[in-house]
């Protein structure tokens, strides 16, 4: 089975309610990119990537497309078989661009999940679970309201709930905290997610004022530097996010003990074959971790959903989609949804989603006969 056709398309994704707000940017609508492989054999596959605009990470839409024109034009005609010959080959035609890459590692396990008749958790170690726990992400808000937010989503069935911060004064941010932890308790397990905007003073602050309130501090400071000086100095476990942006960067948080657990991206680690790599050093550690992305339709919530499944239970921080924050979906006969807090695996071969045909109307550029 070979590689025939590469289309790209672009699609729009607006935030339900008007605007995302995180400590480094406000987003509208975001911009996804689709990778659609179509092969000799007549099987179709499916990849995406969806950066959170240009703050969150040093990636961006028009870098994906980019970085997809340079790689593209050299995979045609190549054989879907080996996973690894494929990302050898991406990496001769580009260096870095994981996030771009991603979108082709996860067409290619689509493509070949369909040919072998599995999902893609077989393809990935094997599912663990049928459904995976989801999390929700309450953004930079009003102290009261974010409770509020936080008591109708632990009804709802989440069980774990992000409280996002800075951007704003010190104050806000644990008032906000004390709030959350008034509204929930014990019922839902909270991680305070930062985003990069504290600085180490004020994380250590931060974390003095809520020392008798449990919760796992997430991404406090903008580098990893800054992170590991609040080693021994914060009551609260350090997760790391927005610094994971390789496997050797995963692989220095462990050795040198800067994390206690992870906030995991699919597209920001090079897509779901690179993100085994990390699942299984953290398992060797004993490191928590969720499985999500920055944002994206149901190709993205799938890929993540499929990852979720083959992680020990015990460590699974939980799946993070955009299915709360964007109206519809890509396949609406076989949606990734979020029911009572929990996401089904998808049973199908592949991903198990298949975008309806002309959604995206004309591809944006093709590749291939």
């Amino acid at each position: 089975m070979r590689i025939d056709q590469i289309n790209v398309y672009t699609t729009r994704l607006p935030a339900k309610g008007g605007v995302y707000r995180m400590a480094s940017d406000e987003v509208e609508s975001l911009d996804s990119t689709l990778l659609e492989i179509v092969t000799d054999h007549g099987l179709t596959g499916w990849g995406e990537t969806c950066p959170v605009g240009p703050l969150y990470q040093p990636h961006h839409a028009l870098g994906a497309r980019a970085a997809i024109a340079e790689i593209a034009p050299g995979l045609v005609g190549s054989e879907i078989a080996s996973i690894r010959l494929l990302t050898k080959r991406m990496d001769e035609r580009l260096n870095g661009h994981g996030y771009a890459k991603a979108a082709f590692d996860m067409a290619f396990l689509d493509l070949l999940g369909q040919q072998l008749g599995v999902p893609v958790s077989t393809l990935l170690g094997g599912a663990l679970t049928d459904r995976v726990p989801a999390y929700y992400s309450l953004i930079v808000g009003a102290p009261d309201e974010t409770a509020r937010i936080a008591a109708d989503k632990l009804k709802a069935g989440y069980l774990r709930l992000q409280v996002k911060i800075s951007g704003r004064s010190l104050e806000e941010d644990v008032a906000t905290i004390r709030k959350v932890w008034e509204a929930v308790g014990y019922k839902a397990r909270i991680a305070v997610d930062g985003n990069r905007g504290l600085t180490v003073a004020s994380a250590i602050h931060l974390d003095r004022l809520c020392e008798a309130i449990p919760f796992v501090f997430e991404q406090p400071c903008n580098t990893m530097d800054e992170v590991a000086t609040l080693k021994g100095r914060v009551t609260h476990p350090i997760y790391l996010d927005e610094n994971t942006e390789d496997q050797n960067a995963v692989l220095k948080a462990i050795s040198q003990g800067i994390a206690d657990g992870f906030g995991f991206k699919v597209t920001r680690l090079g897509g779901l074959t690179k993100m085994t790599a990390v699942r299984d050093l953290c398992a060797i550690r004993s490191l928590p971790h969720s499985c999500d992305d920055a944002w994206g339709g149901d190709i993205i919530a799938a890929a993540c959903v499929h990852l979720a499944a083959t992680v020990e239970p015990c460590r699974m921080e939980g799946a993070w989609i955009a299915q709360e924050y964007i109206d519809g979906h890509f396949d609406a006969k076989n949606p990734v949804v979020i029911e009572k807090g929990h996401i089904a695996v998808p049973q199908l071969p592949g991903l198990g989603v298949k975008p309806e045909a002309g959604m995206f109307g004309k591809a944006l550029v093709t590749y291939g006969s």
